[in-house]
């Protein structure tokens, strides 16, 4: 049975806004800072896990011990230093979540990321906090993605049941994340290849393709009218 859908959930990272090369550069600053030159192509494993996992990771696959709080807050100051100026929205996305509110769904973001880095990043993009139902991020769960708990928490600060979201992804652990949380999922093609986001309910190249019944369903449109 289904559930008809009344709030979006958003990713940001690779959904809304494409930080993760800003990230990446500031992360190998800080890697190179402590002697270790890393590639690029390191990180890719532990996109969307949060940074937690994402510079943790790295270090374990390269042996090196790392005082993670210490290696995030000398990260994140690089990175701080560089998103007003270097960070835009994906062409569509401001537009898809004001056709969200116009249409009288709610709408929030859930991130693995940290909270410092949300809120730079959606100020950086004219889609500040106050704009939104809910703001999840790292600290506001136990677990990360894959596990459910960002979307469930989402859900749960809306007032709104878990089958009656729709989550918007860009990486398979995402996905994942949202099928554990009983919920729809859109994903868009701009992180991983469209093979690697099978498993959710339609796959969109971009934001910009992205519509509101691909969010709420084929019978969203004529409930809508």
């Amino acid at each position: 049975m289904g559930s008809a859908i009344r709030a979006v959930i958003f990713d940001m990272d690779g959904v809304l806004t494409d930080s993760e090369p800003l990230i990446c550069a500031a992360a190998t600053a800080m890697f190179h800072e402590k002697g270790l030159d890393v590639r690029p192509g390191d990180f890719h494993p532990f996109v969307g896990m949060g940074e937690n996992r994402y510079i943790g990771g790295v270090a374990e696959a390269y042996g090196l011990s790392l005082d993670i709080v210490e290696a995030k807050r000398r990260t994140y100051e690089i990175y701080l230093e560089r998103v007003p100026t270097e960070l835009r929205a994906f062409p569509g996305a401001t537009d898809l979540v004001r056709a969200c509110r116009q249409a009288g769904l709610r709408a929030a973001v859930a991130s693995s990321a940290d909270r410092v880095k949300v809120d730079a990043n959606l100020e950086a993009i004219g889609l500040p906090r106050d704009g939104w139902d809910g703001i999840v991020t790292a600290e506001d769960a136990e677990r990360r993605k894959p596990h459910p708990d960002l979307f469930l928490t989402a859900a749960r600060r809306m007032g709104v049941e878990p089958r009656a979201c729709a989550v918007l992804e860009d990486a398979p652990s995402g996905i994942e994340a949202a099928r554990a949380a009983g919920m729809r999922c859109v994903a868009v093609a701009t992180t991983f290849p469209k093979d690697r986001l099978a498993a959710a309910d339609i796959v969109r190249p971009a934001i910009a393709a992205v519509t509101l019944p691909d969010l709420a369903g084929p019978g969203f449109a004529r409930a809508g009218g």
